[in-house]
């Protein structure tokens, strides 16, 4: 029979402690080793790999895909898009990424001709369905008997760019208009794109104003976690919200080195001079940082709420009427029962309209039958009455053919008989 284990208290009492309650602790001997548990889940993510989908949403040419190539240092080969579409579109690029052992599948969402349309009235409309389609897709994954999550591409956006134009005035309504509407799905992090075009001093009154804008109108953007120690730091200078950045693949000569960013005539923007842009600290807190917690949130709390809705809209609850707890059984069988009984009345009353139409359309038959019948009725009788008067005429006509044919015979023996005594009369002359 097996001993029962004992739970060794974390707290160690000191000397006068031990004194005072007279408890004599006694030293573990040996390693256990569930101290390996942290490698252990590491090796298994490393082996198993990692994913993250980046939702980018922006008006044409602003410089989605260029930033997307510089924060994660590939080329995803993309045509340029046309200003002259009629409806908002997504197009969807995946590709595996390896920094040394670790393996990403990156998936990257970026809207086409968004913002393009002079009815920008259902711009965001496209945004949102793709978002809920794809918690639509793991909850029916989650539902199913056998599920293969080892092998289910997990396709929820943990985080959406926002690009904002560099106008320097304030948002636009698209801007508000989208953001309030996803911002309970996704979390949003606002990026204020070619930000070299705007000075320094305006940059600042744009971000504040844009700030303020996004409070005014209670629009829920990301907020990187404060609570971890480890993430304090490197989260202490959100107080930069929007990013201000600059996109560049292309290398230019700075000194002795070789750097990423863009010659103007002006002189050269370094990518990764946090003095020019916001790039640096954008790709810290994104990757470097944040991106378990953006997964975590996107799993634990925007997904969870979807989920939340979605079955309450399906009639699930975790309480009955008495604020008892419900099994997710006996709701089963409720709505079962619900949803027999239901179609046992539609059933009756489809019966009963069936049987309402059977009748009308009976009356209309014998109706149409008797109208038939007085029809033929009278033309039998038109009939009967044309017969009747043709045998009449028919019997005058055969009375006037008798005496016709009494006449030619009369009048035929008169000039016979004319004939005959004209000859005898010649032959009396002779």
């Amino acid at each position: 029979m097996a001993e029962k284990t004992k739970c060794i208290p974390s707290h160690i009492p000191n000397d006068e402690d031990i004194q005072k309650e007279n408890i004599r602790c006694l030293t573990t001997i040996g390693h256990f080793g569930f101290e390996c548990l942290p490698y252990q889940l590491v090796n298994r993510s490393i082996h198993q790999g990692f994913s993250f989908n980046i939702l980018c949403v922006g008006e044409t040419g602003i410089g989605k895909s260029t930033l997307i190539n510089t924060l994660f240092n590939t080329n995803l080969k993309d045509k340029k898009s046309s200003h002259f579409y009629s409806n908002v579109g997504l197009k969807i690029q995946t590709c595996e990424l390896q920094e040394s052992k670790v393996q990403l599948k990156l998936t990257v969402v970026k809207t086409v001709g968004y913002g393009d349309q002079i009815n920008k009235e259902a711009s965001y409309q496209p945004v949102v369905d793709y978002i809920d389609a794809q918690f639509e897709a793991f909850l029916q994954e989650e539902l199913r008997i056998k599920r293969s999550f080892f092998e289910y591409h997990d396709t929820r956006v943990h985080v959406c760019l926002y690009f904002i134009s560099p106008t320097g005035h304030s948002l636009k309504s698209l801007d508000l208009l989208t953001m309030k509407s996803i911002d309970s799905k996704v979390n949003i992090i606002p990026l204020i794109a070619k930000a070299d075009t705007i000075s320094k001093n305006d940059l600042q009154k744009f971000k504040s104003k844009i700030m303020n804008e996004l409070i005014s109108n209670n629009i829920q953007i990301y907020q990187f976690p404060s609570d971890d120690e480890t993430t304090v730091q490197a989260n202490s200078s959100t107080g930069v919200l929007p990013f201000a950045v600059v996109g560049s693949i292309d290398e230019v000569k700075v000194g002795k080195r070789m750097v990423r960013g863009r010659h103007y005539p002006w002189g050269i923007l370094q990518v990764e001079n946090e003095n020019h842009c916001d790039f640096v600290k954008l790709r810290d807190m994104l990757l470097c940082t944040n991106m378990e917690d953006l997964k975590d949130q996107t799993h634990f709390y925007h997904y969870e709420c979807y989920r939340c809705r979605k079955l309450q809209k399906m009639g699930f609850t975790d309480v009955g009427p008495d604020n008892q707890p419900v099994s997710f059984q006996e709701i089963y069988e409720a709505k079962r029962q619900e949803f027999y009984d239901q179609c046992q009345r539609e059933e009756k009353q489809l019966k009963h309209r069936f049987m309402q139409r059977v009748k009308e359309k009976e009356t209309t038959l014998k109706d149409a039958e008797k109208e038939l019948q007085d029809k033929f009725e009278h033309l039998k009788r038109f009939q009967q009455e044309e017969i009747i008067k043709l045998e009449g005429e028919r019997r005058k006509l055969e009375e006037e053919i008798i005496d016709f044919c009494k006449t030619k015979a009369a009048s035929e023996n008169v000039q016979a008989q004319l004939c005959a005594n004209m000859r005898k009369d010649k032959e009396r002359k002779k």
